[in-house]
C-alpha cells in the first residue's frame, strides 16, 4: 500500500550537471483535446478524466483494500493517458505531517474517551497532534472514515473497536503505520492492544459465585462478523464469563443487547420479569449496568440486597454517589498511553508487531453482595 502524497508536485527531472528541471508535459481531456505546458498533471486532472471522485484515485494510488477491478481500471487508464506519475518519495520528501489519525467507534460510549484521554497525554511532550474521527459501528462506515484519515497523510492510526475484517486491516498496517485496539488475535502488519478481557470475565465471575450466586445472568453486545480468534473485546468477554460459569458447574446464560444505557435496560427488563430471575447480572459493561440499576429500580428491587448488579470498564462514572459499582477495571488511559507509544515506535522505524495486554484488575464496591435467601 503506498501511502505517498498522490499529487505532490515535488517532481522534476534531472539533468547532466544534477539541477532539477521542469519538462513540458501534454494533458490529454476525456474528449481528445491536448495541451501542453509546463504544469504537471495532477491528481484532479486524473479525478476529471477517469469521472470520478479525488478520493477515488487517492484510494487506488494507495492500492487501498476494497477498490473495485472497473475503479481501478477507469483510474488506472486515465492515469496512462495522461502520463501522471505519482511520485513514491513524496511523503519522505515533504517530510512529516505530525499528525495521528485516531478512529473511535462513538464518543457516546464513556470507556472509549478515555483511551483517547490516554493517547493525548503520551503524545503530549512531542510533536504530535491527534485528529479525532468516529467510525460508527459498522465495518464499512469505519473503512471511509479510516481512509478519510489516510488520505489526509497522517503519519499513523490508532484505530478503536474495529469491525473491519483482518484482510482490510492488514494491508491498512502494510503501508501505513497503525495500532489497533480491543481487537483480540493479534497481527502480522499492525500492534494490537488489548485487556485480557476473558481473564476479567473469570475474575467477576468468581467473586459472584464466591458470594453464592449460581443464576448469574451476563449481557453482551451481539458478537458480529469478526470470526476467532480476531474478535472485539466484548466477544472474547463473553468467552471468559461461558469459560468460568461452566468451570463452577453453572449454567451461562447470555442476553445479547446493546451497550448503551438503553441496552442494559431492556436486558434487565427480560431477565427480571421472568418466573425464575436471577440473584445477579454482570453487565458487559458499566454504561449498561446503569440501565440494568434503572430496571431494578422500577421493580422495587434494592441493590444489592436483592440484586446484585456488576459491569465491565471502571469508568469514572461507576465510582460516583450511590451507583458504587463493583466492576473490571481494564484501565482505558493506560491502553491509551500504551498505543500511542506503539505506534511511535513504529514511525521511528520498528516492524516487528506487537501485542500488549492490560491485565484487568477487579473492583468491588457496594452493588454486589450474597443473594438474599428469599430469593
Amino acid at each position: 500500500m503506498d501511502n505517498s502524497s498522490a499529487d505532490a508536485d515535488l517532481r522534476g527531472d534531472m539533468n547532466s550537471s544534477g539541477d532539477r528541471q521542469t519538462q513540458p508535459e501534454v494533458v490529454q481531456a476525456a474528449d481528445g483535446s491536448r495541451s501542453s505546458g509546463t504544469r504537471r498533471v495532477t491528481i484532479q486532472d486524473v479525478a476529471k478524466e477517469a469521472q470520478v471522485s479525488i478520493s477515488a484515485v487517492s484510494k487506488v494510488l494507495r492500492d487501498a483494500y476494497g477498490v473495485s477491478p472497473d475503479m481501478r481500471a477507469k483510474v488506472t487508464a486515465a492515469i496512462e493517458r495522461l502520463g501522471y506519475r505519482p511520485q513514491a518519495g513524496a511523503r519522505a520528501m515533504r517530510g512529516r505531517s505530525y499528525t495521528i489519525g485516531v478512529m473511535l467507534a462513538a464518543l457516546s460510549h464513556p470507556f472509549q474517551p478515555e483511551i483517547v484521554e490516554g493517547i493525548t497525554d503520551e503524545l503530549e511532550p512531542g510533536p504530535y497532534q491527534e485528529i479525532l474521527i468516529t467510525g460508527g459501528l459498522v465495518a464499512p462506515r469505519q473503512q471511509r472514515s479510516i481512509e478519510a484519515l489516510a488520505d489526509r497523510q497522517v503519519d499513523g492510526l490508532v484505530i478503536i473497536t474495529p469491525e473491519i475484517g483482518t484482510a482490510w486491516l492488514e494491508q491498512l498496517g502494510a503501508g501505513l503505520p497503525a495500532v489497533v485496539v480491543a481487537r483480540h488475535g493479534g497481527a502480522v502488519h499492525f500492534d494490537t492492544v488489548v485487556d485480557d478481557d476473558h481473564g476479567g470475565a473469570r475474575l467477576m465471575v468468581d467473586h459472584l459465585v464466591g458470594l453464592g450466586h449460581r443464576s448469574i445472568v451476563h449481557t453482551s453486545h451481539p458478537t458480529g462478523s469478526l470470526k476467532r480468534p480476531f474478535v472485539l473485546a466484548h466477544t472474547a468477554r463473553r468467552d471468559g464469563y461461558v469459560a468460568a460459569m461452566k468451570r463452577h458447574g453453572l449454567q451461562p446464560d447470555v442476553i445479547e443487547t446493546s451497550y448503551t444505557e438503553e441496552g442494559g435496560y431492556l436486558a434487565a427488563v427480560e431477565a427480571l420479569d421472568r418466573p425464575s430471575p436471577p440473584t445477579a447480572i454482570f453487565a458487559g459493561a458499566d454504561i449498561a449496568a446503569v440501565g440494568v440499576l434503572r430496571a431494578a429500580e422500577e421493580r422495587g428491587l434494592r441493590v444489592p440486597e436483592d440484586l446484585t448488579v456488576t459491569g465491565y470498564d471502571n469508568i469514572n462514572a461507576s465510582a460516583i454517589g450511590r451507583v458504587a459499582l463493583t466492576t473490571i477495571d481494564q484501565s482505558g488511559h493506560l491502553t491509551g498511553q500504551v498505543s500511542a507509544r506503539l505506534l511511535l515506535e513504529r514511525l521511528n522505524g520498528r516492524t516487528q508487531p506487537v501485542h500488549y495486554v492490560v491485565a484487568p484488575r477487579l473492583v468491588v464496591r457496594t452493588t454486589s453482595a450474597a443473594p438474599s435467601r428469599r430469593r
